[in-house]
C-alpha cells in the first residue's frame, strides 16, 4: 500500500503536539480533548483532529485522547523512538552554542564531535569533546554511525562542505548557514534563517502596532 503523502504545514506542527503532550505528561494529566488542545496551541479543534487523520486519528470521539499514548505515538512518526548521532561543522560562537545545549540528547539527538578550520580550536573541550580539524571528518562520520551534520559555518562554505557530507554518507543536514543547499533527494535538509525568523517577528510587530491583532497566521 502506498504511504500517504503529509504536508509540511502539518508536519511542521507535530513537534508543537509533541512538546506540549510532553508538559500535559509532566504534569500528571492523563486525558485531553481537541477543544483542550486548541485553547493550548491557539491551533483550531478541527485543524488538531485533521491533522490526527493523517495518522490514523489516535482518539475516539466523546472521550479524548490519551497524553501518553498520543506522546509516544508522535514521538515515534517524528523518529524520537530512535538515536540520532550528530556533528557539528563550525566551532565558532554558534557552534559552541548548539553544542553546550544538552536538551538534544533528551530527544536522542546525540553530539558525538565537533569540526573547525581554525588551527587555534583543535583539541578545545566543548562538553567533553574536542574539536577537530575538517580533515577528519569522513573517517570519523564512516566510524562513528553519524546520521546527521550540523552547519554553523558562513555561506561562502556551506555548500562545498555539503557536498562533501553527502558523499560521506550523512542523512540529514541542519543548515544555519544563510544559503539554500543543493543537495540529492534523499539526504534531507532543514534550514534555518535566524534573520528570516527576526524579519518575521518585525512584521509582526509593524501589524500589531498598525491595527492588527497581532496574531500570527497558522498554516494550514
Amino acid at each position: 500500500m502506498e504511504e500517504k503523502e503529509i504536508s509540511q504545514a502539518v508536519i511542521s506542527r507535530l513537534p508543537r503536539y509533541f512538546r506540549y503532550l510532553g508538559e500535559l505528561r509532566d504534569q500528571g494529566i492523563e486525558r485531553v480533548s481537541s477543544q483542550e488542545l486548541s485553547d493550548i496551541m491557539k491551533v483550531t479543534a478541527s485543524q488538531i483532529r485533521q491533522d490526527f487523520n493523517n495518522f490514523g486519528g489516535f482518539g475516539q470521539q466523546g472521550y479524548g485522547y490519551n497524553v501518553e499514548y498520543l506522546f509516544q505515538e508522535i514521538g515515534k512518526i517524528l523518529g524520537l523512538d530512535q538515536n540520532h548521532n550528530l556533528i557539528i561543522i563550525g566551532a565558532g560562537n554558534l557552534g559552541q552554542a548548539l553544542a553546550n545545549y544538552g536538551n538534544f540528547e533528551r530527544r536522542g539527538f546525540l553530539f558525538r564531535g565537533v569540526f573547525d578550520r581554525n588551527p587555534q580550536l583543535y583539541g578545545k573541550k566543548i562538553r567533553d569533546v574536542e574539536v577537530q580539524p575538517m580533515e577528519q571528518i569522513e573517517q570519523f562520520v564512516k566510524s562513528n554511525n553519524i546520521d546527521i551534520a550540523v552547519l554553523a559555518i558562513p555561506k561562502t562554505e556551506a555548500e562545498r562542505v555539503a557536498e562533501q557530507l553527502v558523499g560521506y554518507g550523512i542523512k540529514g543536514i541542519w543548515n544555519f548557514a544563510h544559503v539554500d543547499l543543493n543537495v540529492p533527494e534523499e539526504v534531507q535538509v532543514e534550514n534555518v534563517h535566524l534573520s528570516d525568523s527576526l524579519m518575521k517577528l518585525s512584521y509582526n510587530i509593524n501589524r500589531f502596532h498598525a491595527g492588527g491583532d497581532g496574531r500570527s497566521d497558522i498554516p494550514q
